[in-house]
């Protein structure tokens, strides 16, 4: 295969790839975030500790990740058409690596929520802030870890598109295994293999500088409430000194 026919399919399996990898990630993020906070807000010592709603949404969580990507592909099927009414092609695609993405960014999202440091929690509380104020107020800390757990997602789902492609899902997998695989094209698989290297590096990069950048802004708002918290409890001691003069 010359040039002029291979360049028309690679750009149309990078724009199915993008399109498969941007709806996915989008929907494992919105469906992931919350669910990881609730695992750490039901769990013991967490601020809606629940065990058993812990428990059950831990093992959904835990199953979910035990599948093999292909596996789950396969079994989510008869899913998969009548959401998107195909079993084939990039729509019916996002199914299966949306379900696939989100108990495991949603694992991601747990482990980020955990390195938060239990003083802005406290400060929080100590200024009369509700369950919901210390998740709105909180969560911003933990932005660079989840931007990290958003890249490493999109980075697998780039992964899982491409392993996609053995049953028609379109993209450059698709392209790989049609044409670098059946047909014994070797410049275009070598093509592929490269594209994907070139999109994960790009996307790895962009995430990094995010955190990075983030990072930055985190520590200067982390100082901003610490100050507030020492203001408060110091306000809370001259109190109580001035009334215990009083009596």
């Amino acid at each position: 295969m010359n040039w002029s026919h291979m360049q028309p399919l690679l750009f149309r399996g990078l724009v199915e790839t993008l399109y498969m990898v941007f709806w996915s990630s989008l929907i494992a993020v919105l469906a992931g975030l919350p669910l990881g906070v609730l695992l750490v807000l039901t769990e013991r010592g967490g601020l809606l500790q629940n065990a058993a709603v812990n428990k059950v949404l831990g093992a959904v969580v835990n199953a979910a990740r035990a599948l093999p990507f292909i596996v789950l592909m396969v079994a989510l099927i008869p899913f998969t058409k009548w959401v998107t009414g195909a079993t084939i092609g990039a729509d019916a695609a996002i199914v299966p690596l949306a379900i696939g993405a989100i108990p495991f960014f949603a694992r991601l999202v747990e482990t980020s929520v955990r390195e938060i440091d239990n003083g802005l929690v406290e400060a929080v509380q100590a200024m009369g802030g509700s369950t919901w104020t210390v998740i709105r107020k909180v969560l911003p800390e933990s932005f660079p870890s989840l931007v990290a757990g958003i890249t490493t997602t999109v980075v697998t789902l780039i992964g899982y598109s491409a392993m996609a492609g053995v049953l028609g899902a379109g993209g450059i997998g698709d392209l790989a295994v049609r044409y670098g695989f059946y047909r014994y094209e070797t410049d275009v698989m070598v093509i592929t293999i490269v594209m994907l290297i070139v999109l994960v590096t790009i996307v790895q990069l962009i995430g990094d500088l995010i955190v990075r950048s983030l990072q930055r802004r985190g520590r200067a708002a982390a100082s901003a409430v610490r100050l507030r918290l020492l203001k408060t409890r110091r306000s809370a001691a001259a109190g109580t000194k001035g009334t215990n003069h009083a009596l």
